[in-house]
């Protein structure tokens, strides 16, 4: 990681040129959680969200810089109904006006791909028409009843630490904070899962109660996800593909929360492959070699 996105969007050139840019902004100051969380706290939320918010910015800067024939950005679903609307409008308006580029958006659902209810948004724009359109990409997924339940990529029983199973102060708490948001007519609280559920959406915060995905254990206390299981939940761990986390298990949490559903994203490369390819044609014909894909974010 090189750091803050903010130093780069100010000076550009500090990116090495390239085809593709593949970019992520800062999704809390637009998803229902977070909007709830900054309302309840008296903060700006979305744009006027000065730390996260307006981060798109940076991103637009760097597209107006490189002019890349491509990009592919990914937010949170919530993001095209923020305020009343007003807020996407200003992303559209920002990289078609401004910056001319044919964007197509689509909401995806995870499930398919992973036992977890994530749905994103994903913003796909090409500088020059290269005929890209959504058609046909649902019609590319399994059928839903083979999509996968939370038992394809569950460790068995003597794999998983007892650490992972919650303290009988947490498990009380988490049960008393749901008692007292259900008499309010709330709908805040924890969720467990059997092997056979699919699970909700894993945020960076699961590191402090794992409260959105429990996973039952009979008789015995709910458990969290392990760092693995989440790896695989987000489909870093996907086949035949295995994941090395080298980091602590607060970090990871954090880490796989705040990342994309791997396989997700490899199923719109795919997508966007023949577009790609004729939106680069006229370069390879010019015999300048592609430069690789640029992530941002």
């Amino acid at each position: 990681m090189a750091g803050d996105i903010r130093p780069f969007g100010e000076d550009p050139s500090r990116i090495p040129e390239h085809d593709v840019l593949l970019a992520g902004f800062p999704c809390q100051p637009f998803s229902l959680a977070g909007v709830s969380k900054k309302n309840s706290l008296g903060r700006a939320h979305g744009f006027a969200c000065e730390d996260q918010g307006n981060l798109f910015f940076e991103i637009a800067r760097i597209i107006a810089h490189h002019r890349p024939a491509a990009f592919l950005l990914e937010n949170v679903k919530n993001l095209k109904s923020h305020d009343k609307g007003r807020t996407f409008e200003i992303i559209r308006e920002t990289l078609e006006k401004d910056l001319g580029y044919r964007i197509e958006t689509k909401i995806i659902s995870s499930a398919p791909f992973v036992p977890q209810k994530r749905q994103r948004i994903f913003i796909v724009g090409f500088r020059e028409d290269a005929g890209f359109s959504w058609d046909g990409f649902d019609e590319a997924l399994s059928p839903q009843d083979q999509w996968p339940t939370l038992g394809d990529i569950l460790l068995s029983h003597n794999e998983v630490d007892a650490k992972y199973t919650l303290t009988p102060k947490l498990w009380e708490y988490l049960q008393a904070y749901r008692k007292k948001h259900e008499k309010a007519g709330n709908g805040f609280g924890f969720t467990t899962n059997k092997r056979t559920d699919v699970a909700r959406t894993l945020s960076a915060r699961y590191h402090k109660d794992g409260s959105e995905i429990l996973i039952d254990q009979g008789a015995h206390r709910p458990r969290r996800l392990t760092p693995v299981e989440c790896a695989r939940l987000m489909g870093f761990e996907y086949g035949e593909r295995h994941w090395t986390i080298p980091v602590s298990d607060t970090q990871a949490y954090r880490q796989f929360g705040n990342a994309v559903v791997v396989p997700v994203v490899e199923a719109i490369a795919r997508h966007m492959e023949p577009a790609l390819v004729r939106a680069l044609a006229p370069k390879k014909a010019g015999k300048r070699s592609a430069r690789p894909l640029e992530a941002v974010g």
